[in-house]
């Protein structure tokens, strides 16, 4: 399982690390240098067999401390190597100013503090457009997790640092300097942003969580791990994992009868409006459900008949209709929202959150809104239910949580959507599945899981009408199975990316589920 920390528990971790006497602060930094150069060298191979040519960006505080040692050991490599300096040297960190020193403080050329002066940034610009050609790397050690207040200096930096585009290969110590560690947000002065984007960003000792929430995937380009040689340790309770492939085991179906592998009603809205609902019972099915029926008004039950084939109907009319349903305990999954209606959702809702059973209830589009309509309905939901709001939604839901994720804090810890997804599965008792590029998913313990769809996992276009209805039915679908809710809504979300993935460019919602099998079969399944 891949953890991810914010900065204060990296501290912590570190912190803790050094007063038991285990390492040294001087030790901690010797091997971040000797990280950053394996992960260079991992990345461009290349750069190993020349005479290659480095500027280095240290900052006023410990990451700045790892760019000295790792300016010293590029240089100890034969490459040419300019150090900048962005800060005061009598006010370094002890460990910093160590490696400051030992690098030699006459080859560092100053940048100006608290302000970068313009012959700073005339210098850093002369390395670019020098006869000797653009530097290989430029690596930037100003901040890293350190930095937890609005960096106005680094606007003008910012466009030097882009200057020589793909030719250079842009490296971030720890985090790109003004990505916020914790929430994934960037500062922005009068709307201009405070950021060094990297194309390679190099974690120490476990990854931060800001790489990989809100605009944290599209500035760290290639996320890499480099180990410090701290003993291991159990993560901190409070620290979020990313979600990783299922096992395929978990997937795979017993013998037995269609029943033993659950049975999912999914209930859809009136005529013209049941699509939505179609998607997710087609979805549940084919990840495996036993059996799905589609409860609809009977004024639908035409249309959703010429539609639908292996699925089967009923007809739902109303709140008397769906107790009566519900009374068949072949029915272990109840999936609602997707084209219902806010009416119709609340209406049924509420018979679903009066069912002693507290069967699985999985709750998207429509359920939500009445959800935030009606506090009594809200109050009822239980452990076995999963929400699965998107950003509007899920401001409908949690107001409050949302604003304060909205307000960046000029200084300190951020809010992120991390927290808020946390806070929300504690209050409503039940998974929240808070969707986005950075899908987020919490459960009433307070474990926090994360899947990022960037990187090696993009998938621009699974933002495409009725995806978010696949995503309900395949949690249906691996409830109904018998998964635990939070089991059960983080591998659906690997598994909705994955058929993502597979398909490509020009993929609809109906393409999702067909495209389970062929990830089935490459997974073993």
């Amino acid at each position: 399982m891949c953890e991810l920390l914010t900065a204060g528990q990296m501290r912590s971790i570190e912190g803790r690390a050094i007063a038991a006497g285990e390492t040294t602060g001087l030790a901690l930094m010797e091997r971040a240098g000797e990280g950053m150069i394996d992960a260079i060298l991992t990345a461009r191979p290349e750069l190993a067999a020349g005479r290659c040519r480095a500027v280095v960006l240290c900052g006023p505080g410990n990451n700045g401390g790892d760019g000295f040692v790792i300016a010293r050991l590029l240089e100890a490599q034969g490459w040419r190597v300019q150090a900048y300096f962005y800060g005061d040297a009598d006010q370094l960190p002890t460990d910093a100013r160590a490696n400051f020193d030992r690098f030699g403080t006459a080859r560092i050329q100053a940048m100006g503090f608290p302000n970068i002066s313009d012959a700073g940034l005339a210098l850093l610009r002369s390395e670019f457009e020098s006869d000797a050609g653009l530097p290989d790397v430029v690596i930037d050690a100003l901040f890293g997790t350190g930095l937890s207040r609005l960096a106005p200096e680094l606007v003008p930096l910012a466009q030097v640092w882009r200057l020589g585009g793909a030719a250079v290969l842009r490296v971030a110590v720890d985090v790109p300097s003004g990505l916020c560690t914790d929430s994934g947000h960037i500062w922005e002065v009068e709307g201009k942003a405070a950021l060094l984007p990297a194309d390679l960003t190099v974690c120490f000792h476990r990854r931060k969580i800001g790489c990989y929430l809100g605009e944290g995937p599209e500035n760290c380009g290639q996320i890499v791990l480099a180990d410090l040689g701290l003993a291991p340790t159990d993560p901190p309770a409070s620290a979020a994992r990313l979600v990783e492939m299922p096992a395929p085991r978990s997937l795979s179906k017993s013998q037995g009868h269609k029943y033993d592998h659950g049975h999912v009603l999914t209930l859809s809205g009136g005529s013209g409006a049941g699509g939505a609902a179609r998607l997710a019972a087609r979805a549940a099915l084919r990840i495996g459900a036993g059996a799905v029926t589609l409860g609809c008004p009977a004024e639908a039950l035409t249309e959703n008949a010429a539609q639908l084939n292996a699925v089967m109907l009923t007809v739902i009319d109303d709140a008397q209709a769906l107790t009566d349903s519900l009374k068949d305990q072949r029915r272990n999954v109840i999936c609602l929202g997707p084209g219902a209606g806010v009416e119709r959702a609340a209406t049924l809702l509420a018979v679903l959150l009066a069912d002693y059973s507290k069967r699985g209830t999985v709750l998207d589009a429509d359920a939500l809104t009445a959800l935030a309509q009606d506090k009594a309905l809200f109050s009822r939901l239980h452990s076995n239910c999963v929400l699965t709001p998107h950003g509007g939604e899920f401001r409908r839901l949690f107001p409050d949580l949302t604003a304060k994720m909205d307000k960046m804090p000029l200084k300190g810890p951020a809010y992120s959507k991390a927290d808020a997804t946390r806070e929300a599965a504690q209050r409503a008792g039940c998974v929240v599945v808070f969707k986005g590029p950075d899908t987020v998913i919490g459960d009433p313990s307070g474990g926090l899981y994360l899947h990022t769809a960037t990187g090696d996992r993009a998938v621009p276009w699974l933002a495409t009408a009725g995806a978010g209805d696949v995503l309900a039915g395949f949690i249906a679908g691996l409830m109904a199975r018998r998964m635990p809710a939070i089991v059960a809504a983080k591998t659906a979300t690997w598994l909705h990316v994955e058929c993502a993935r597979s398909f490509g460019a020009g993929l609809i919602a109906e393409d999702m589920p067909d495209e389970l099998p062929k990830i089935f079969r490459q997974l073993g399944v």
